[in-house]
């Protein structure tokens, strides 16, 4: 009972702040003019300003003879309408390749890049990164140790652009071993004309992920992306784990009989576990949000170089799909962190006083 108010409590409080935070996105980006002539003339232009005008963003003013900003406060009403009624997050109408596309279909087709690339470099980190804390804290204070964790230091100082440099250098410029960029879709058509593949821009195709050329491409961001992950990883489990292997109950289980290794796996590691796989959850949301440096980076065509790009061309309805993808991944990995401890622990209750 206490847990299910618990969950009906966080999730009203997730939406409250959700939307506090996407009108304030919404306010602030409309605060920015768009220049149209920066993006077209003549004939595009003209296209734009339609656009504008049939989303209410724009009016025209016979007073000065021109066309002018709707209303913050108008505009916002219209946009909710739209998303929340009609399922219409816009068009674009400024970045002259998704020019007059649905931004949703933009977003489906961006999206299987962006989730390979983060699953990918987690289902990398994890197990290496709690391998070596593991193995750090079992061997603390020995030159193992003091390896591991100066190596951890070294990094999680260095940041992922500098890991993605080295990687492009070695693996793919100096060893010619992985492909220097991710391979777009159409190349993948091409690569495989026996298998039949179909490209259809909008539409949500893992096919044409889960082949050797696509993984070979994606390996580089992977690498990049993982070694502050591993790092993070490693230290973390090391300090939990240490503190774990010189409580009291450590030395009841050994007294009773139970080996190093029954009494570290069994109970140990169980308790270490409880702060440590939460935080394995909070990684993986810093790495999605990481990822936009990454993705610019090896040109992978995923959610983070379309958000970067509707930042520079400011384009309001895909800058505001997915700062609403950003905010509410971030908001619902919250709510799961703070669940998993009841999960992992049963002796914890969330919401129970």
């Amino acid at each position: 009972m206490y847990m299910f108010k618990y969950i009906c409590k966080r999730i009203s409080l997730m939406l409250v702040t959700f939307t506090i935070i996407f009108i304030t996105c919404f306010v602030l980006v409309k605060l920015l003019p768009v220049d149209v002539s920066s993006v077209g003339i003549g004939e595009d232009a003209d296209k734009i300003i339609a656009q504008m005008v049939s989303r209410g963003y724009m009016k025209y003013d016979s007073g000065v003879g021109k066309y002018i900003n709707t209303p913050i406060l108008e505009q916002l009403g219209k946009y909710l309408k739209r998303m929340v009624f009609y399922g219409d997050f816009g068009i674009g109408f400024s970045m002259p390749e998704y020019r007059g596309r649905a931004v949703w279909s933009v977003f489906i087709e961006k999206l299987p890049p962006t989730i390979l690339i983060n699953v990918y470099s987690s289902l990398l980190a994890v197990p290496i990164g709690i391998a070596l804390g593991i193995f750090a804290a079992l061997k603390k204070n020995k030159w193992q140790d003091h390896l591991i964790s100066t190596l951890v230091m070294v990094f999680i100082s260095v940041p992922a652009f500098v890991y993605a440099s080295l990687v492009l250098y070695l693996l793919c410029f100096k060893l010619s071993a992985l492909p220097l960029s991710v391979m777009s879709l159409p190349d993948i058509v091409k690569a495989y004309p026996e298998k039949g593949y179909l490209y259809v821009p909008g539409e949500f195709n893992w096919s044409l992920y889960f082949n050797k050329k696509m993984f070979l491409s994606m390996l580089p961001a992977v690498f990049s992306m993982s070694f502050g992950s591993i790092a993070g990883y490693a230290r973390y489990t090391r300090a939990e784990l240490t503190e774990v292997l010189t409580s009291e109950f450590m030395l009841l289980a050994r007294t009773k009989g139970l080996t190093k290794a029954q009494a570290t796996v069994h109970h140990a590691l169980r308790n270490a576990m409880v702060p440590i796989f939460p935080s394995i959850i909070g990684e993986f949301v810093s790495v999605l949000s990481g990822s936009l440096i990454i993705e610019k980076i090896f040109q992978i065509p995923g959610v983070g170089g379309l958000y970067l790009a509707a930042i520079n061309s400011t384009d309001y309805d895909f800058f505001m799909m997915l700062s609403g993808f950003y905010l509410l991944v971030g908001l619902l990995a919250g709510l799961v962190v703070d669940l998993s401890y009841g999960v992992i622990d049963p002796r914890i209750r969330m919401g129970a006083k």
